[in-house]
Formats: structure tokens, C-alpha cells, sequence
């Protein structure tokens, strides 16, 4: 069978998304599948596939496209991208495919794959040459031995995972409510539930937008955006609940809510889990991305860790942790990675260790990160649509670079004041840029640079 060569929009820095239809369908996803297997030598590959109404069909075309290089393909069905990554693994495959739109529109689609062991696929290491292979169609000869194997059963090693990272005994009788979105996150975690409850966990739960709904009848799932943040916060204060926890469309990403419906921003998170690891583990290191870094440094720097910076995204905080051997690394947005999960990130590891903190440290979520806020308040990501990013950032550059005490260009352009400091960066994988500010307990200052900085970019 002859291939036309295209060209693919839906390949970014680190995973691949795309409007359906011409950026992403069956074809596409087919070729995929063969590129995958031809780039990396595979013999095994794991799939999995979020709720949506395409990626059963688009998941089904990367197992053909796996099975016509010989494949055997171990499908998870309905799962999290986190599934995938620990079944990779655990299977000991030889890569890993989860098809998922995560946040975006309904018309998207994608992919998030990784390679043996469940490292990172990036431009740098294999991504650009799956993406040559699929555009060329230059494909081997298809071998006969492709199979689909049914692994939906790797959920109870998964569940089992989980729990090596609390301390059954250390929980306290908290009520969490939890909003799955009508995502793939209600049956993992029911799951989990049962496997906490098993092992004598006194935890309460109370569900919400539970059942898995690919048509999001209570809107796509992305707790991160400010208008979706009422629908659970409102539920955890009606349900008394002492925190609320939310996941996005393939729950690798969690955000929390205080017993006042309060939400917690994503940087004052990964100082919580800096804290949490660093308890148990002294002297450890602790991954952070450059967007907002002062309340992490103050923890980890009181807790005796050591701090390391990371460009931001998947691919590179995985290779950083893989590198530096870190317990832990956090992105402001919500993504968290665990080295003994692989170095992968999980959206229920977070909510579990915050968990057991409020219960050791017998305060409330909202308390927890009380002094956090105050002592680094911060502007929080601010998006732009600008024209050229590069020349903005220049310009920016132009304008505060010779006033700085410090420069940092891990990603984007950082530069600090001494009692402020700001990221300004562009987006891997949408047309924007992206600007954040923080101070040393001076709220006022946040606002009146961001509203400089807005000035200057509108301008």
C-alpha cells in the first residue's frame, strides 16, 4: 500500500494535538501508529484513550497502524494519560500511546506517548523522526504477529502504586469532594477509593460530574480557567467538605480547593509537596519550572533540599528528574512528577500527599498555604495574543533588562528586582505568551507591574 507524503500540523514540542478532521483523524492516527513502532524497534506498546467520542476510533487506528509492524498492542480502554505511563513500565512495553484532548476544544484530539521505561518523547528524542516517517509514508513492508491483547486488569497494580505514596495510618477523617468533569478520572479513581478503604483509610469522599461523559455535558473539563472554578468550589462549601479536589479531561493534572471553596493556586502546590517529600526524605531535590519559583526556593531552602530549575513542559522536567535523580518535580500548572512513578506526572498522587499533610499537620488547606501567599503573592499566568512573541519579548527586554539585578533564561526570559521578579515566555504548544509576576510580600507591586506590563504589550 502506497502513501502519499504529508505534511502533519498536529506534532508540537512534546505530545501531538489537532483539530480533527484535518489535523488529526484515523489516517493520521494509523500513520502514527506505524512511525511509532518503526522509529522505536517496538515489539510491545501500550494504549490507552481518554472519553471523548474520537479517540476510541483514533486509538483504534494507531492499533492497526502498531499491528501491521508485527505489535502486540495492550489496551487499557478507558483510562488516564497516568495509566498509560505506570503500564508502560509495569508491562515492561516498549512505548506507550494515550490518545487525549486533556482541556482542549471538542474538536481536538491527540496523543501522548512515551518509549520504554516510560521516558519522555521529545523533538529532540524521537518525536521529529515519528513525524518524518508518518509525513513521508515511507513505511517497511507490514509482518504478519500483530495482536490486541486486553490489559484494562494493569488498574489494580496502578491502584497499588498509588498507595506506596501515603501513610494509611497517618490520614485523618477528612471529606474530600471530588469533581471528575465527566472526564476518564471516575473509575480510577473509584478504584483508588476502594483500594484506600481496603487498607483502613478513614477518608470521606463525595462525588460530583462523576460518570464519564464524552459529550462534557458540564462543560470540558479544565479547573485551571477561572470560570470553571465556581461549579466546585460552591459544591465543597454546600457539602462541607474539608478540601475539593478537580481533574482535567485525563486527570494528569489536579487542582485543590480550600474547606472555603478557596482555590489554591497551581505554585503554592508544588511548595506543599516540596514540603511533603522533604519530611520524609532530607536533603532531597526538588524540581521547579521558571514561571513563579519563590515560595518553592523558601521551602525547600528551610527544609534543608536543594532546588533545581527546569524549562518548563513534560519532556523536560521528566529528563531533569531522570538526570538529577529529584523526588519530586512541580509545575505551576499543575502537572506533578514523582520519580518513584517513573518521573512521570499523576494527578492523584498530588491530592493523596495533601491529604495526609493536612492531616499531620492538623491545619486546614487554607492555613497551609496562608503564609505562602502572603509572604510570595503572585500575578498568576497572564496570556497574551501578540503577533510576534520573540519581538514582544525583545521589546520587554528592551525596557527592564538594564534595571534587573538578576537575568535567567532557563525558558523565556526571567529577570528579578530584588523585591519582584517576572517570567515572560512563550507558549510550546499554544500562540501565546505567557507572563507571570511575583513579590516578596507586596501584593500591591504584583498589580501595579502587571498592569505596567499589560500597558507595554498592548502598546
Amino acid at each position: 500500500m502506497a502513501f502519499d507524503a504529508l505534511t502533519l500540523t498536529c506534532f508540537k514540542a512534546y505530545d501531538i494535538r489537532g483539530r480533527l478532521g484535518d489535523e488529526l483523524n484515523e489516517d493520521i492516527a494509523y500513520r502514527i501508529g506505524r512511525a511509532f513502532a518503526e522509529v522505536l524497534g517496538a515489539k510491545r506498546v501500550v494504549i490507552g484513550r481518554d472519553v471523548r467520542p474520537t479517540s476510541e476510533s483514533l486509538a483504534n487506528a494507531v492499533a492497526r497502524g502498531l499491528m501491521a509492524c508485527g505489535v502486540e498492542v495492550l489496551d487499557l480502554g478507558l483510562s488516564g494519560t497516568e495509566e498509560t505511563y505506570f503500564a508502560t513500565t509495569h508491562l515492561g512495553a516498549d512505548g506507550g500511546i494515550c490518545v487525549t484532548a486533556s482541556h482542549n476544544p471538542m474538536d481536538y484530539n491527540g496523543m501522548k506517548m512515551v518509549r520504554a521505561g516510560s521516558a519522555p518523547i521529545g523533538k529532540a528524542d524521537g518525536m521529529a523522526e515519528i513525524q518524518a516517517l508518518a509525513e513521508s509514508g515511507g513505511f517497511a513492508a507490514e509482518v504478519g504477529g500483530g495482536r490486541v491483547v486486553d490489559a484494562s486488569d494493569t488498574r489494580a497494580a496502578y491502584v497499588e502504586k498509588l498507595l506506596e505514596f501515603v501513610e494509611i495510618d497517618a490520614l485523618k477523617p477528612l471529606k474530600i469532594l471530588v469533581n471528575a468533569g465527566n472526564g476518564a478520572a471516575g473509575p480510577s479513581f473509584d478504584a483508588l477509593a476502594e483500594g484506600l478503604a481496603a487498607a483502613g483509610s478513614p477518608l470521606q469522599f463525595v462525588r460530583m460530574h462523576h460518570e464519564p461523559d464524552g459529550r462534557f455535558p458540564n462543560g470540558i473539563p479544565n479547573p485551571l480557567l477561572d470560570e470553571n472554578q465556581p461549579v466546585t468550589a460552591d459544591a465543597v462549601v454546600a457539602e462541607s467538605a474539608d478540601m475539593g479536589v478537580a481533574w482535567d479531561g485525563d486527570f494528569d493534572r489536579c487542582f485543590f480547593f480550600d474547606h472555603e471553596g478557596g482555590f489554591i493556586p497551581g505554585e503554592y502546590v508544588v511548595a506543599l509537596l516540596a514540603e511533603a517529600f522533604l519530611a520524609k526524605e532530607a536533603g532531597a531535590k526538588i524540581i521547579h519550572d521558571p514561571r513563579i519559583i519563590w515560595a518553592t526556593q523558601a521551602v525547600v531552602s528551610k527544609m534543608g533540599g536543594e532546588a533545581i530549575q527546569s524549562q518548563c513542559g513534560h519532556s523536560n522536567i521528566k529528563q531533569v528528574m531522570r538526570d538529577t535523580g529529584a523526588v519530586y518535580g512541580g509545575e505551576m500548572s499543575a502537572h506533578h512528577y514523582f520519580r518513584d512513578f517513573m518521573a512521570c506526572d499523576s494527578g492523584m498522587i498530588p491530592w493523596l500527599l495533601v491529604a495526609e499533610l493536612v492531616s499531620r499537620r492538623g491545619e486546614s488547606l487554607k492555613d497551609l498555604v496562608a503564609e505562602l501567599r502572603s509572604s510570595y503573592p503572585s500575578s498568576g499566568e497572564r496570556n497574551f495574543r501578540v503577533d510576534d512573541a520573540k519581538a514582544m519579548i525583545a521589546k520587554i527586554d528592551a525596557e527592564y533588562g538594564p534595571k534587573a539585578d538578576a537575568r535567567d533564561e532557563t525558558d523565556g526570559l526571567s529577570l528579578s528586582f530584588g523585591d519582584w521578579r517576572f517570567n515572560l515566555r512563550a507558549s510550546n504548544t499554544e500562540p501565546l505568551l505567557r507572563l507571570n509576576i511575583e513579590s516578596k510580600a507586596d501584593a500591591a507591586l504584583v498589580q501595579e507591574k502587571l498592569a505596567e506590563m499589560q500597558a507595554l504589550i498592548a502598546g
